[in-house]
């Protein structure tokens, strides 16, 4: 795996003629270039993992436009582009309309035919947390937010009022008691979780963004987050995160290059495919209706631990 991983980054260093069945189009500088490092070895652990025979060439967006791209390295054995990841690249390689299938790495507030998104969109966190407070039966939703987290939460918070309804009341302490239809929801990182004191055991939820490794959560609390990290179906994962330790931020973004390759794999081995479906390492996958959906899966801390939901 090592010297097949050394062999296609050598490629990512210019515009090749090279051909390649898969052009991977990712950042290998500027303020996207960790997250992207993460992603492409995700994208080549399951590669690997696959023992697939398609050829891989990686390509830097941020030195080549995407004009430039399109004109020096796809050609007519070419099947599948994947990236950009940029949004403003997406945008401008749907503006040149390639006739090559794309599979681009965020969403974009635009359709283009031929051109898959597939992201790690806060929205789909929200949609599967809104989900249990259905299935909870919560009514009313207080939230208690840690302070200088406003801005880092501000667009979950906006996407939950639309999903949820307009029932959503910020507090600024933990409530003594909850009635039997509030939900508490606690907007904040790990630490700032201890520092709580005593939470209800019930109907307490929070996001991923208070997940860390190696802490211990308050009993009770539900969150949704990247199947990946919570259980040791896919080895590829595994190997990724032991060839460089990563924080749970960088370990999602693991997960979700690898997720790439699967949807990837989906793509190339039926090109006219209009409907799929299959558990990723980021949640339940599906392609339907042009769109690619994801559906994170969601967990409680429970006295053995953290356990699904059924």
């Amino acid at each position: 795996m090592y010297k097949k991983y050394g062999l296609l980054l050598s490629l990512a260093a210019c515009v090749s003629p090279a051909y390649a069945d898969v052009l991977v189009i990712l950042p290998e500088s500027g303020v996207m270039a960790r997250a992207a490092d993460s992603i492409k070895r995700g994208f080549i652990s399951a590669y690997s993992a696959s023992s697939s025979k398609q050829k891989l060439i990686f390509v830097d967006s941020e030195r080549h436009s995407m004009a430039n791209i399109l004109k020096h390295t796809v050609n007519k054995k070419t099947q599948l582009i994947v990236g950009p990841l940029e949004r403003s690249d997406i945008e401008t390689l749907m503006q040149l309309a390639p006739k090559v299938p794309v599979l681009a790495l965020n969403d974009v507030n635009k359709q283009s035919a031929n051109v898959w998104q597939f992201s790690l969109a806060k929205q789909h966190d929200v949609d599967a947390l809104s989900q249990v407070l259905q299935k909870d039966r919560i009514k009313k939703l207080l939230l208690l937010r840690q302070t200088g987290m406003e801005e880092s939460t501000e667009r979950y918070v906006m996407l939950l009022m639309s999903a949820f309804g307009s029932d959503i009341e910020f507090v600024a302490s933990v409530p003594k008691r909850l009635a039997s239809n509030d939900g508490l929801l606690l907007l904040g990182s790990t630490e700032w979780l201890a520092q709580l004191g005593k939470l209800p055991e019930k109907h307490i939820y929070a996001t991923s963004l208070s997940i860390e490794q190696g802490q211990t959560l308050p009993r009770g609390l539900i969150f949704c987050d990247v199947p990946a990290l919570y259980n040791g179906q896919w080895p590829d994962m595994l190997q990724a995160y032991q060839q460089q330790p990563e924080n749970m931020a960088f370990q999602r973004l693991l997960a979700f290059g690898g997720d790439a390759w699967s949807i990837s794999q989906q793509l190339l081995s039926n090109p006219k495919t209009t409907q799929f479906d299959f558990m990723g390492r980021t949640g339940q996958i599906e392609l339907k209706n042009s769109q690619i959906q994801r559906q994170p899966s969601c967990y409680q801390q429970q006295k053995k631990g953290i356990q699904p939901l059924n």
